[in-house]
């Protein structure tokens, strides 16, 4: 099942090109806390499963191009990210590395991205205005959290995964010796983690460990890799960092990029497709407006 969020933050089922609308199958007292709405559908998926599946249940349909597609969950806890977990991606960076040499995920642990830096399918990524440092795409697949978790063994940690999406990381890169702030913030500015289009639910993907990510810039393939390429497999991911803190419903795990990573201006059409997942294709924009604080 493809789980969506759009225009003013409703909720509703994908197929065949179309959304169909399940917002008034969600408590009304949701109404009032309407980027919460995903989140307690996870959390309450056992009894939710079945009307989100009974087409008697389904409200009206629209076509998808005519919808506003947000960041499938708009309101996560947390957003945890993995690093260097692509020994291709290990070093490409040169002189604007962070992570030492010979390390990977396994070994540096995840960073956090801001929860508000979510944007969707139908949202362009916005740049500082008037910035003159490097941005960058990164291709990841987001594993969204299904139940609590706290000290899960890898063994048992598929168990915990409710679906997946595609991801942008997008980051504003170092300058050695003059600008080296740190990795979160690069990462959280406005709109700086498209995911999306949808939520595909783990029951409709065969193996996550065997899809193809690619992503274009501008119709120019820049990054194809497989997620069996990543160092540190999905169930060892969430193994680490229920590890360090207890892991919420609806909370996502950016699986981190492989090689290829490079810069992206405004005017640029970036396009991200992960195999059973979906794609998505976002125009990248200036701010409008140039922040007090200029980067």
């Amino acid at each position: 099942m493809k789980i969506a969020s759009f225009d003013d933050l409703r909720v509703g089922i994908v197929e065949d090109r179309q959304v169909f609308d399940m917002t008034a199958a969600l408590p009304a007292f949701l109404d009032a806390l309407p980027r919460q709405r995903v989140n307690w559908l996870i959390a309450h998926w056992d009894e939710m499963a079945a009307v989100f599946a009974d087409p008697a249940r389904r409200g009206a349909a629209r076509p998808l191009q005519e919808v506003r597609l947000l960041a499938p969950n708009p309101a996560p806890q947390h957003v945890f990210a993995a690093p260097a977990n692509y020994r291709k991606h290990i070093g490409e960076l040169g002189a604007r590395t962070v992570t030492k040499a010979g390390r990977s995920a396994r070994e540096q642990g995840f960073f956090l991205k801001a929860p508000g830096s979510l944007s969707g399918a139908g949202e362009p990524i916005l740049l500082p205005r008037g910035s003159s440092r490097r941005f960058d795409h990164e291709s990841e697949l987001a594993v969204v959290i299904g139940r609590a978790a706290r000290n899960v063994p890898r063994e048992e940690a598929m168990s915990y995964v409710f679906g997946y999406a595609c991801l942008i990381d997008a980051t504003m890169r170092i300058e050695p010796g003059v600008a080296e702030e740190e990795r979160s913030m690069r990462k959280s500015f406005e709109t700086f983690t498209p995911m999306g289009p949808y939520i595909v639910t783990a029951d409709a993907v065969a193996d996550p460990g065997a899809l193809a990510n690619r992503l274009w810039v501008n119709d120019e393939l820049r990054q194809q890799a497989d997620t069996s390429e990543m160092i540190v497999g999905i169930a060892e991911l969430i193994e680490l960092v229920s590890s360090v803190l207890p892991l919420q419903p609806g909370d996502v795990i950016a699986s981190g990029t492989p090689d290829g990573v490079g810069p992206i201006a405004p005017g640029d059409r970036v396009r991200i497709e992960i195999e059973s997942i979906g794609s998505m294709t976002l125009e990248v924009r200036e701010c409008e407006r140039q922040a007090p604080r200029p980067y």
